[in-house]
């Protein structure tokens, strides 16, 4: 080769496919699943057309990507979120739940809106139900290192019934709604004690 001519770039597959993934997502947040397509990604992330056809051969094949890609951060963001709360009490869980919640209708709420409608995604598409039972299972796994697992199971229905009501419906749970809801899950209903005691 002649030493004025310009070495070829040699590409990074694993570089290119997390490229076209994270487009992916941002397509969808813009456009929705309806409007996701192989041209529009590559548009998004500046790579030819014939780049996501040859990494992801279809619609679907994108659509996991970007669902694993999204479980893959949700996953990262809840075992940090236990690691730096080692101990809490059934009080303190609610509050810190309700935190959490609270913010997904606020500065998460185009994430979440994305992560949501790639979880709601494996309804039609039973590839993607690995992955999505994966979500359930992490939020119950991190509630287990502070409950017992029926209380565990039952809260995570609770934040991903909550958590679409808000996304999807007319009108926001107020903070107090959330927070009442969750703390009659996590903590003992005292008229039920009575009774179950008495």
């Amino acid at each position: 080769m002649a030493a004025d001519q310009p070495a070829r770039r040699r590409r990074d597959p694993a570089r290119r496919i997390e490229e076209i993934a994270a487009a992916t997502e941002r397509v969808i947040a813009a456009r929705g699943i309806e409007g996701l397509t192989h041209r529009a990604v590559a548009e998004v992330a500046d790579v030819p057309l014939g780049a996501t056809t040859y990494h992801f051969a279809t619609k679907d094949d994108l659509i996991q990507a970007a669902l694993q890609r999204a479980y893959d951060r949700y996953a990262a963001a809840l075992e940090e979120w236990t690691a730096q709360r080692p101990h809490l009490t059934a009080t303190q869980l609610t509050v810190l739940l309700t935190d959490a919640l609270m913010g997904c209708f606020g500065s998460q709420r185009d994430q979440q809106v994305v992560q949501f409608e790639l979880y709601l995604a494996a309804l039609r598409r039973p590839a993607l139900r690995p992955i999505a039972d994966r979500y359930t299972e992490t939020m119950t796994n991190l509630l287990l290192a502070y409950v017992d697992p029926v209380t565990a199971h039952a809260a995570t229905a609770a934040v991903n019934g909550l958590t679409l009501r808000g996304l999807a419906g007319t009108r926001l749970p107020t903070r107090a709604e959330v927070e009442e809801v969750l703390g009659r899950i996590l903590t003992p209903n005292p008229a039920l004690v009575g009774a179950i005691t008495g």
